[in-house]
């Protein structure tokens, strides 16, 4: 009989490190060397290669960018970033724009995907992306890691990372700088020729220290400063001479401790949230109008080991976002406050049985409570190769501060809007462990969906909509060296919303077919090559004269050459077959484009 793979410790799925064998949930992980080897720039890029994530791109690199969970809408996606909740307070749905999030420093992402309130209160009903610049994987000592590339449409871009490890203590700390002229983010068919270039810088650092045996700190910030060309049009697509400026700083400071020889632990947290959204219509000039959005967080996580085989999670959380809206003639200030606890008991009855419930209730200064349920089981059955999930979640959505309060369109009587999910997966290992495969069927239902009322000129809560669709993720390794991952994903999303004139039709710029196909091959001789080849299907755009996009293929090529343990030469070709395509009517996409540069680590 085989052996069950080794363990994997996720965090998206109960706000705390697990077994992922314990969990019901679907969650997918991008490691570090995944991440090297892929040779991506954002993070979009990556996360295109996760089944059902679909991604819309207003353009150039930096562009403002969309992402989808299993058909969610964009604001239906909460997303941690070293911790901290990085949803925009001033957005029109608190969504956030992954345009601004380059890959840098970022060792891990894990998407889980299917609505998961317990943990997380609102914007779960799609899924978590969790995001952390922490390098598990680090030896003790120091550890210094650079690199430098260049490229087409004279994209520049540094990297440099630091790390410092001696027992329980380690300090990280990064920067990473890029500049490009990017290309028209008003497609060039239709007369585009202006370039939307792009200058980003990131920092972060991270520091976590014992201060006893059984207490240790955690403090962490990130910092985002960008400024972006880009094109706003209304009617035919073209040029315009808009820029605008996005800076971010995120903060946490934490503190975890454990008693009673490990049965007891608790973690204490505040986090900081600052976004600055400023937009000019012409490059030098004030600013036009512009957003401030801020997060307060205080959160308090404890977990009990009630029995060898139980574990009690709970907690309380305080959130304090507000927002203010510059320009036109307005200048409005508005925030709200909402109170959370919640309970999750996880229980392992069986040696390969794992079963976890909970809820959780939300106490919001404006609409009321929100009371949310949710469970999940995985199974290992007795062939020691295979696992069975099973979870159920609901999730909600407070409505933005932007669609309760703002002067011309909000509706302060607005509800959350409700997610019920279920997803049932199998896992299993073959090829004596070489190869793994997961696959997952599932449906969500989400109700009070708020959209913006053509005949009212305001949001209100309109929709009802329905995504169920499968997934398939294969792993496998045939021989030392040469990897070969897989993803596709068929999420069928509709508009089931009661005497709709959409009644049944797939919802917008969400392709139903997604495919992803990498190969890696080390040669041996610190030779290295791989390729990634990506499908979308046909998506509908009602923006666009046909009322869709057509659908892609997309082939990227990359090699690399260590040259010894120091020093790698890398490369890559985008978009090979040089395809043209839309993400978005009337926004352009990157034709065939090479890069290459250097890594060191010391």
């Amino acid at each position: 009989m085989a052996e069950e793979s080794a363990s994997v410790i996720i965090v998206t799925a109960t706000g705390q490190p697990q077994d992922r064998d314990e969990s019901g949930q679907t969650v997918s992980i991008i490691d570090a060397a995944t991440i090297e080897r892929s040779q991506a720039r954002s993070v979009a890029d990556l996360l295109g290669r996760v089944p059902s994530v679909r991604i819309n791109s207003n353009g150039s690199l930096g562009s403002v960018t969309s992402v989808s969970l299993r058909g969610a809408e964009v604001g239906q996606t909460l997303v941690l970033l070293d911790g901290v909740r990085v949803n925009d307070p001033s957005s029109t749905s608190d969504a956030v724009d992954f345009g601004n999030l380059l890959v840098g420093n970022i060792r891990r992402i894990e998407v889980m995907r299917g609505s998961n309130a317990i943990p997380y209160g609102s914007d779960a009903i799609g899924g978590v992306i969790d995001l952390s610049t922490r390098d598990e994987d680090a030896p003790d000592g120091l550890l210094l890691r650079a690199s430098a590339e260049g490229g087409y449409a004279g994209t520049a871009q540094g990297i440099a990372d630091v790390g410092w490890r001696d027992g329980g203590l380690r300090v990280d700390a990064g920067l990473a700088g890029l500049r490009t002229d990017g290309i028209s983010s008003a497609a060039r068919r239709f007369g585009a020729t202006e370039t939307d270039g792009l200058e980003n810088v990131t920092a972060h650092a991270r520091i976590e220290a014992p201060l006893t045996s059984e207490i240790s700190i955690d403090l962490r910030g990130y910092y985002v400063d960008s400024v972006l060309d880009y094109d706003s049009f209304f009617g035919a697509p073209s040029d315009s001479s808009d820029v605008s400026q996005f800076s971010q700083f995120t903060g946490y400071a934490g503190l975890k401790a454990s008693s009673f020889g490990g049965a007891f632990n608790s973690r204490l947290s505040f986090t900081y949230l600052a976004n600055r959204r400023d937009y000019r219509f012409v490059a030098g000039s004030p600013v036009d109008f512009g957003y401030r959005g801020n997060g307060w967080r205080l959160d308090y996580q404890g977990k009990l080991a009630v029995h060898r085989a139980a574990d009690l999670l709970f907690g309380y959380t305080h959130d304090a976002p507000d927002y203010r809206f510059f320009g036109f003639g307005s200048d409005e200030t508005h925030d709200a406050q909402t109170d959370s606890g919640f309970a999750m008991l996880i229980v392992r009855p069986l040696p390969r049985l794992s079963v976890t419930g909970g809820v959780r209730h939300d106490e919001h200064s404006q609409f009321g409570g929100v009371t949310t349920l949710g469970a999940n089981a995985n199974l290992g059955l007795a062939d020691g190769k295979t696992r069975v999930r099973f979870a159920y979640g609901e999730g909600f959505r407070t409505p933005s501060l932007y669609q309760l309060y703002d002067t011309f369109s909000g509706t302060a009587s607005l509800a959350p809007e409700r997610s019920d999910s279920v997803n049932v997966g199998l896992d299993r290992s073959f090829a004596n462990g070489k190869g793994q495969v997961s696959l997952t069927l599932f449906s969500r239902t989400t109700r009070n969906q708020i959209d913006f009322d053509m005949a009212t000129f305001r949001y209100g809560n309109l929709a009802r909509t329905k995504a169920q669709g499968a997934e398939l993720e294969v792993a496998l390794s045939p021989v030392e060296g040469f990897d070969i991952e897989l993803a596709w994903s068929l999420v069928d999303t509709r508009d089931r919303s009661p005497g709709s004139a959409n009644f049944d039709r797939h919802l917008s710029r969400r392709p139903v077919h997604g495919i992803s196909l990498s190969m890696d091959k080390d040669w041996g001789f610190g030779f290295a090559t791989g390729a990634t080849f990506r499908l979308n299907s046909d998506a509908v755009d009602p923006t666009a004269p046909s009322g869709s996009l057509d659908g892609y293929v997309l082939l990227d090529l990359r090699a690399s050459y260590r040259i010894d343990e120091r020093f790698e030469l890398f490369g890559r070709v985008e978009n090979v077959f040089d395809a043209d395509y839309e993400t978005a009517y009337g926004y352009g996409t990157y034709g065939r484009a090479a890069y290459g540069g250097v890594r060191v680590k010391l």
